[in-house]
Formats: C-alpha cells, structure tokens, sequence
C-alpha cells in the first residue's frame, strides 16, 4: 500500500498485511496496479521529517581502530505508535477488496521473458 507523502515519495505500509514497516520508496521502484483501494486520510504526522535519519557521527584516527561498541539503532515510540495508527487504518480498507490481503503478502517475483510493463494487474 502507498500514499504520496509532501515531497512526492511514496510512503509504503502495512505491516500487518505483508510485513513491511513503514518507510519511503522512490516512485521508481513501485510498480502501479489497476487495484483501487479506498483509504481514509493517513494521519497529519506523517511526513517527510518522520523518515529522516540522523547523521552518523564521525570517526578521527585514533577512533578508527577502536572496538565499535555503539548501540543498535532503536524504533522510537512515535515511529511504533504511527506505524499501528496507520496499520489500524489501512487494514479493515484491504480487507474489503476479494483477495487483496493474499495477493500483497504474496512474494512478486519475475521469470524469464516476462516484463513488468507488459503485464496487466
């Protein structure tokens, strides 16, 4: 599932259909479909500054060669609560459409000779 966030990017979810989290793509990886799904408005936090990341920081020599003892990096709350306010949202609308839940959790995948423009979904 997606929606056009501000600056144009796509913004992919749902988590509890296909498993994957919440995050931007770029229209160049999204193949379009003839699949309509009526969706309720997408909450207001849900921008451009959401996804940012934060800036590593920098390394000088003697750092270099240093154990990397840094934590992983951590969901925030706000990221998990946008992600089951959105879940709650985009669910019960794929759950109308015949066999839409199925048809997003299955994997896509191409064989030889097929091409993706050429197809009709």
């Amino acid at each position: 599932m997606r929606n056009f966030i501000s600056s144009g990017i796509n913004a992919e979810y749902g988590y509890k259909i296909n498993g994957v989290p919440l995050r931007r793509v770029d229209q160049a990886y999204v193949i379009a479909t003839s699949t309509k799904v009526e969706l309720p408005a997408m909450p207001d936090s849900l921008t451009d500054s959401l996804f940012k990341r934060k800036p590593k920081p920098t390394k000088n020599e003697k750092e270099m060669f240093v154990e990397n003892t840094t934590e992983e990096p951590k969901i925030s709350a706000e990221r998990i609560a946008i992600q089951k306010e959105v879940d709650a949202l985009v669910v019960p609308a794929v759950k109308k459409v015949d066999m839409l839940q199925s048809y997003l959790r299955s994997r896509f995948t191409l064989s030889k000779g097929q091409f993706p423009h050429e197809m009709k979904f």
